[in-house]
């Protein structure tokens, strides 16, 4: 079988472009050639360096464009006008579209991954004609796909409910992490809280600063339990859009001197935050899958997340889960997962364990089989 995937939004820059969807990308390009070595692997991008490339098994065949497709305009051009010549080009037999959207015109057998609906849940958080594309394109992606990966089992459900496809066409395959999301030597998070300026004891949220992260919620929690708890808050993570009330709201709050921002975080440092933090709180109010629970468990962080979206079926039994919208319900939790150590610790075995049910091997391994299975329907 010859797979053809859309590396268009893989980035290897560290800046924010090299979140959520890049990752993935990058996740399955690894793992594939080897849970599928007598497959081939063709990928299309945007130009990239050999350097880049070299991260990568030299089995994969490299289609690179010479237009700039990190710009969104260039890349739907590409998609939509370009990419079915291309792909058929290339001779490919099945052709998987990592976010939302497949090229519409005909050609080879296509599978699309859908990562969340945000758009649909949260359409006044985007910009309108970012939202309009969005919900047209998606639905017009998922019925044109052969097989539609969803990356929870929320998210199916979401799709169903949403645009009636066929419950049997939408395949859940979750998220993974890697063997990078472990606990770290003592010496190595301690090196690291002195070169950040950390203390011993601080909370962390991950994640991009926007609105249905719910920052704004954990901010008035946080800001009742500071007399209680002198443990600083320390938000990581780029800004989105609507971020600046977030700011605004520190200073109201009086939390200047609380609440450390520090910006996007590049890959290869995640494992380093999450191990330094005591506990990680994600109260986001939608997620279409929650890596960053995912990851701060794997690193043994006692985690506080959200009852809402796919997070309860991350977390499962291993870490708390509160009502996102309740400031008071959020604030107690923090409070006694703050002051019981014990809980902490248990909170950080389970998280653990439950992590090793995740992985990318195992993502690409279903991944693989759905390629299989919208290969067999189309002959």
């Amino acid at each position: 079988m010859r797979i053809g995937i859309n590396g268009h939004l893989l980035s290897f820059e560290e800046t924010y472009r090299q979140a959520g969807v890049s990752r993935y990308i990058e996740a399955l390009l690894k793992e594939l050639p080897t849970v599928a070595p007598d497959d081939e692997l063709v990928v299309f991008t945007g130009p990239v360096n050999a350097e880049d490339e070299r991260r990568f098994d030299p089995k994969i065949e490299w289609r690179q464009s010479r237009l700039p497709t990190a710009s969104p305009p260039v890349r739907i051009v590409w998609e939509q006008m370009l990419g079915p010549l291309v792909t058929r080009r290339a001779g490919v037999d099945v052709m998987h579209f990592p976010v939302n959207v497949v090229s519409l015109p005909p050609s080879e057998p296509q599978v699309v991954t859908v990562h969340d609906l945000a758009f649909h849940h949260f359409p006044e958080q985007y910009p309108a004609a970012k939202q309009r594309y969005l919900r047209l394109m998606t639905r017009l992606s998922v019925n044109r796909a052969r097989r539609v990966i969803a990356v929870s089992e929320a998210t199916r459900q979401d799709i169903i409910q949403l645009y009636g496809l066929p419950a049997e066409r939408i395949v859940t395959v979750p998220n993974g992490i890697g063997a990078e999301m472990q606990p770290l030597p003592a010496d190595d998070v301690a090196e690291f809280r002195r070169e950040q300026g950390l203390p011993e004891d601080f909370l962390l949220f991950l994640g991009t600063l926007q609105p249905r992260k719910n920052l704004e919620t954990l901010l008035r929690a946080y800001a009742t339990i500071t007399n209680e708890v002198d443990w600083p808050l320390v938000v990581a993570g780029g800004t989105g859009w609507q971020f600046d009330r977030i700011f605004g709201l520190v200073r109201q709050l009086g939390l200047v001197e609380r609440v450390r921002f520090v910006g996007y975080v590049a890959s290869h440092q995640l494992p380093l935050w999450y191990n330094a933090a005591t506990l990680f709180v994600y109260p986001s109010l939608y997620e279409g899958f929650g890596l960053p629970v995912l990851e701060a468990m794997a690193c043994g962080t006692p985690v506080i997340a959200a009852n809402t979206s796919s997070l309860p079926e991350v977390v499962g039994d291993a870490g708390l889960l509160v009502d996102p919208r309740s400031a008071r319900g959020l604030a107690s939790t923090m409070l006694a997962v703050a002051g019981d150590g014990d809980l902490r610790q248990q909170l950080g075995l389970r998280g653990r364990a439950r992590a090793r049910d995740f992985s990318w091997t195992r993502t690409a391994e279903l991944t693989v089989e759905v390629y299989r299975q919208a290969l067999r329907e189309s002959k």
